[in-house]
């Protein structure tokens, strides 16, 4: 028969026995050993393998392991608290709300975290003082006059969101503007709009004037056609110019003729004994001719007689020489030797007057001779000169000559 203390040894050795067959087969089950174990998310990264028990893994307790693929993540070290995450947004969007962030218990088989200590917090927040207040709409505004005068437009009322008026960032719903279609009942008058513009017309001058301001131009013209301005509603014209002109570029200048300058102030008298000239000049430089222009007409120089009455000296001048004295030597006999002597001629200095300049020059000149007057000499002819003129020049028998010249050949002449 058993006694109640039996049962109760029999039930205490048998819960015993469970406990310590748990403990066997946890140690004897293999786990997914992870090398990193996220405090904040509580997930296991880096696996190092899976055939690994679980009493190896957590020799590291930076370890984590998974019993199984798809099972909670846990952590090798001791139980603690990790990090708060961060606060959640604010519960309400104005006014005053609520914050909250929270923490897990992570840890292996060293107890429990610290008691007494909270897993999730709280804390007041505000965005806005206060809420959004939507507004309504006054009334719709008498619609505006047509947004035109002729034809078709549109017409416009407009109305306030102050019915009551939005609070603390509120709107209105819709739209505070609304358009119709208006017709006038009117035609609208056509406005004129120029055409394009036509050709340069050719430059009013084929050259431009060198210094001139007025320098040769060309023009072009348009037509108000594009569309013409209406009679009947009347249109307005086309804005603007009908034409416009340009100045012409690149043109050669134009040749510019000379004109001539005011006289220069006479000048002395060309003598200073006798008559002669005053002569005045000018210049063509009012303007000079230039760019292939014309030079001035007319003499740039005039001139007039003029008298110094004063003798002018008149400068004295060779007369011909006159001929050669007698070729002979004091006591020698020197016809047909070769006995040289010396012979000389004279000239006069005549017409020199009024103290002027003597002639220039000898007043005689000597030359060796010898003398072989009527002596027997060998000669030379020499060249034959050009022939002459026809002489007579008209009449019969005219005739042309020509001369050359015999000279001895002197033995021993210098």
């Amino acid at each position: 028969m058993e006694t109640p203390g039996r049962k109760s040894l029999q039930f205490l050795v048998i819960v015993c026995w469970f406990f310590v067959s748990l403990e066997s087969l946890a140690e004897a089950a293999n786990v997914l050993c992870y090398k990193t174990f996220d405090e904040i998310s509580g997930t296991c990264s880096n696996l190092l393998g899976d055939g690994v028990s679980q009493e190896d893994c957590c020799l590291n307790d930076q370890y984590g392991f998974q019993l199984t693929e798809n099972g909670a993540c846990q952590s090798c070290r001791g139980a603690q608290w990790s990090k708060w995450s961060s606060w959640s947004a604010c519960s309400v969007s104005c006014t005053e709300g609520v914050q909250r962030r929270s923490r897990v218990c992570y840890g292996y088989h060293e107890g429990t975290c610290p008691i007494g200590t909270r897993d999730r917090e709280m804390k007041s927040c505000l965005l806005k003082e206060c809420c959004p207040v939507m507004g309504g709409w006054s009334e719709w505004s008498a619609w505006k006059p047509c947004s035109v005068t002729c034809q078709t437009g549109t017409q416009l009322r407009e109305r306030t969101c102050t019915n009551p008026t939005p609070v603390c960032g509120g709107t209105c719903t819709g739209y505070n503007r609304e358009t119709k279609p208006c017709d006038t009942g009117q035609i609208c008058p056509t406005h004129g709009n120029w055409g394009s513009w036509g050709p340069w017309q050719p430059c009013s001058h084929t050259c431009s004037i060198e210094g001139s301001a007025g320098q040769p131009h060309q023009q072009r013209s348009r037509l108000c056609n594009n569309p013409a301005p209406s009679l009947s509603p009347l249109g307005k014209p086309c804005p603007g110019a009908r034409e416009e002109s340009q100045s012409c570029t690149g043109l050669p200048y134009c040749p510019r003729d000379g004109n001539w300058g005011g006289w220069k102030p006479m000048q002395p008298c060309t003598v200073t004994c006798g008559v002669g000239q005053i002569l005045q000049k000018r210049l063509c430089d009012n303007p000079p001719p230039k760019h292939g222009g014309k030079n001035c007409l007319g003499d740039d120089v005039r001139r007039q007689p003029c008298t110094v009455k004063v003798p002018c000296p008149v400068d004295g001048h060779w007369d011909e020489w006159g001929p050669w004295a007698p070729c002979s030597r004091p006591g020698f006999e020197i016809e047909c030797e070769e006995i040289p002597t010396s012979q000389m001629r004279n000239r006069k200095c005549i017409g020199r007057r009024n103290a002027g300049k003597p002639c220039a020059g000898l007043r005689a000149e000597s030359r060796v001779c010898y003398s072989f007057e009527g002596c027997p000499l060998t000669g030379t002819w020499s060249v034959w000169s050009p022939w002459g003129l026809c002489e007579p020049v008209c009449g019969p028998e005219p005739k042309r000559t020509r001369k050359r010249v015999c000279t001895p050949i002197y033995p021993n002449y210098p």
